[in-house]
């Protein structure tokens, strides 16, 4: 807020001025500094002239903290979700969308006058960043990693129809151990999805301990991770002559639809 003045004949007169308050959009997660949804979007406003929005990142270290958070922004229209608050998130909501209730996680936000509803976009980046690449022989997947990225990607293969499997270091019934991966499990399911943080940067040279010499070039192997845009997963699948995709993709494609989400 501010004042400007004039001058009409001898007297001068001030007049008040409201600086507009922009719609605040951000994301919500844990050492996000590298993140990808704020630099895509703060660029989207630019380049689509979208001058009343801004995209912030809310790091925190718990979901406690996010209360807080929202008080001091009562200008925040809408929120994306990153690890490890997918499913934290949701007992904060009072509005729970029907796909991301049946995935169990939430990754976009959008506030109302009455309701903070929750959403699962990350599914749809998923699928639709999958889809050109599947063949015939793919018709079963293996899951790395249990968290909730990986409950959407559980989500879009039912809707692809295709069977999956999660791998997990702590397996629940009907799950496999990456002790349990051998050629024959691998020769059997030609979609291994990364869902892991593993080889995230700046620890790029993690990666999941499947055993990779069982990979061929009928796998497809697709990391959820963007930085580095080629992990070690993914290179280890590209020196099988492997189909490989990062996460970038399906990070555009999900981001979008939650911007549709925030304004329709």
């Amino acid at each position: 807020m501010g004042w400007f003045s004039f001058d009409r004949g001898r007297r001068t007169t001030k007049i008040k001025t409201f600086k507009m308050q922009k719609r605040l959009f951000g994301l919500v997660g844990r050492n996000i500094s590298y993140s990808f949804s704020r630099k895509y979007f703060n660029e989207k406003f630019h380049k689509e002239h979208i001058s009343d929005a801004q995209y912030v990142n809310f790091d925190i270290q718990t979901i406690a903290e996010l209360p807080q958070k929202l008080a001091e922004n009562p200008n925040i229209k809408g929120l994306n979700v990153t690890i490890p608050y997918k499913k934290e998130i949701i007992s904060l909501l009072t509005k729970l969308d029907e796909t991301a209730e049946a995935i169990g996680a939430v990754n976009t936000i959008k506030f109302t006058d009455s309701d903070i509803i929750g959403y699962n976009t990350d599914y749809v980046g998923f699928m639709e960043s999958i889809h050109p690449l599947l063949k015939e022989h793919h018709q079963k997947a293996l899951i790395l990693g249990t968290g909730g990225a990986s409950s959407a990607i559980a989500h879009a293969f039912k809707m692809l129809g295709i069977s999956f499997k999660f791998v997990s270091r702590n397996p629940k019934m009907g799950q496999y151990t990456y002790a349990d991966l051998g050629a024959d499990i691998l020769s059997e399911y030609k979609i291994i999805v990364n869902c892991t943080p593993l080889g995230t940067f700046p620890n790029v040279n993690d990666s999941p301990p499947i055993p990779y010499h069982f990979i061929t070039s009928e796998h497809l192997l697709y990391d959820l991770i963007y930085n580095p845009s080629k992990t070690a997963f993914l290179q280890e699948g590209e020196n099988k002559n492997a189909t490989i995709i990062n996460g970038l993709r399906m990070l555009e494609l999900q981001a979008e639809k939650a911007w549709e989400i925030w304004n329709k």
